[in-house]
């Protein structure tokens, strides 16, 4: 009688992680726009969350009337799941520090929509690392979970050409390495 019950707890004890929902990363590659999935061949090396601002300038538009807000470049820290600061990431040009001093800048190979009011997400390769440490062998950056960090809706016309704007914002940033 006591296998019994122990066999009918188990089975229901089962059930019950059965029915529980996978939590997704949020960089689950099934889960996210095919232009900024990271190629096969590639896995996980380093997860950080980006917190920190993006500076816009008020600047007339390129060969057109008008004015707009232009991106001038980022400056966050880079933050463990666990809330430690491990790196920054700052530029022109975009460029990925570790607290190891390696570092590593990137090109864009593209990027998707994300949530309203939300920079979009984005996928980079990376360019070698610079140093030694944690950065070295990076071959993609995917960001992701992104929060805030779009242009201003304040106004940009003559009065205000040349003034800068910071904005908040935070995002996943994800570092690949080759298998």
């Amino acid at each position: 009688m006591i296998r019994l019950t122990l066999l009918a707890a188990s089975a229901l004890v089962f059930a019950g992680c059965a029915s529980q929902p996978m939590m997704m990363k949020p960089y689950d590659q099934a889960m996210l726009p095919a232009t900024v999935q990271v190629p096969a061949g590639n896995k996980v090396a380093m997860e950080t969350v980006g917190v920190g601002e993006i500076t816009y300038e008020c600047r007339a538009k390129q060969g057109m009337a008008g004015h707009e807000w232009v991106f001038v470049g980022p400056d966050a820290k880079l933050m463990d799941r666990g809330g430690k600061q491990v790196g920054r990431y700052f530029g022109p040009p975009a460029t990925w520090e570790n607290m190891d001093g390696s570092k590593v800048t990137a090109t864009q190979v593209a990027v998707a929509p994300a949530a309203a009011g939300s920079i979009p997400l984005q996928l980079v390769k990376a360019n070698p690392a610079m140093g030694s440490g944690m950065m070295t062998g990076t071959t993609y950056i995917q960001r992701v979970a992104t929060q805030g960090g779009v242009a201003p809706s304040a106004p940009c016309a003559d009065a205000q050409i040349g003034k800068k704007q910071i904005v908040k914002y935070q995002a996943d940033y994800i570092f690949y390495r080759a298998m």
